[in-house]
Formats: C-alpha cells, structure tokens, sequence
C-alpha cells in the first residue's frame, strides 16, 4: 500500500520549481505565464511593479527589462533580495508617494504591474471589494505615468467592483485581455487583467 503524501499541501509543482530556479515565490510563474501568452514587456522597458513584495514578479520584470531598462518595486514590506543596478524595490505607499518615486516615474514608464492584494477577511463581498479598490488605485497611478501604447497588468479578486473596474481598463486601452494562470490555486478567486495599448493622459482643455 503506498504511504500517504505527508508533505506541506502547499509545498506543489510551482514551489518546487521557484526554488530550483531561485525565484522568492511560485506568483512568479503567474506572471510569466501572462509574459509567455501576450508578450507585453520587453528589453529596454521602464517597469512598475506594485505590490512587489516577497519579489519574485520584480525578479522577472528585473529579466524582461534587462540592463538598458529600469524597474521599480513598491511595497508597504520590504523586500529583502539583490538586484542589479537597472532595478531596485522601495518601501511606500501607493496613496501616498515619496518624492524619490515620483521623480524615478517623471520620464514615464512602459508598463505598470500590480499584484497587490488586501488583508483578507473571509468574506468574499467584502475581500472583493477591497482588492477592486487596490486596483482602481494602481489604474489610477497608471494613466498618470504610463507612455501612449503602455500596458497594465493587475490582480483583482472576482466579485462585486469587478465589472466597473473593467470598464475603466476599457476605457483606458485599446486592447484588453482576463486571464487566468494556470498556476493560481484552484481555491483562488484571483484573476488577471491585462490592459495593452494605452491610449495616453486624456486631453484636459
């Protein structure tokens, strides 16, 4: 009789392979997963990742970009990894922005990610909710600093606020994908929207 699987049950295929190839965390394969199908980010690319802590999503933005582009990590943790010198992470708010990032984001950037997540309460209303309003703010920063034909990447959870805030990526992007990775967890209400082809800060005269 085969002995019973006693390992950690979230010990799985993507943890495993995050070790074996030195990324901080399996999230990572979520967003390559993203890169492989769309393609958004490329060499020479100003990238900001929102949300970046442990730092597995600015490790591979850190690849994507390479040493003729830059990318910034923002998070309320910090993250505790080397990066070469095109690539850094600072602590900070996303509400509330140091000048040291505004002045990094002043020449605009190519693309602007965001994983962030609320602190969960089990109600799904409510945690959906909160996830939506991280992401209106990561939109809402990313028609600010995003060159014309940018793209924006985000995590929102499913439920309430999420039809209204497609309806602003809409809005915002001449293409628009959702997307689920293969390598989210069965039980995750998480899903991805991608925003491709940014049509530029509105005209305000």
């Amino acid at each position: 009789m085969p002995a019973k699987n006693s390992a950690n049950p979230w010990e799985d295929h993507y943890t495993r392979l995050a070790r074996k190839e030195n990324y901080v965390a399996r999230s990572v394969y979520k967003l390559k997963e993203i890169q492989d199908k769309y393609g958004p980010m490329q060499e020479g690319h100003r990238i900001l990742d929102l949300g970046c802590a442990p730092g597995s999503w600015l490790q591979y933005a850190t690849e994507m970009a390479g040493p003729s582009g830059g990318v910034l990590g923002l998070d309320l943790k910090p993250v505790d990894l080397a990066f070469p010198p095109h690539a850094r992470a600072v602590v900070g708010d996303i509400y509330d922005l140091s000048d040291e990032i505004r002045d990094w984001l002043l020449p605009g950037v190519d693309g602007v990610l965001s994983d962030m997540a609320p602190a969960t309460t089990g109600m799904g209303d409510v945690d959906a909710l909160r996830s939506a309003a991280l992401c209106e703010a990561a939109l809402f920063l990313a028609k600010d600093v995003l060159k014309p034909g940018g793209y924006f990447i985000c995590k929102i959870f499913q439920g309430r606020g999420f039809d209204s805030f497609l309806a602003d990526v809409k809005r915002l992007f001449e293409k628009q994908r959702i997307f689920k990775p293969k390598s989210c967890r069965k039980q995750s209400r998480e899903i991805y929207v991608l925003g491709m082809g940014f049509y530029g800060k509105p005209d305000v005269n």
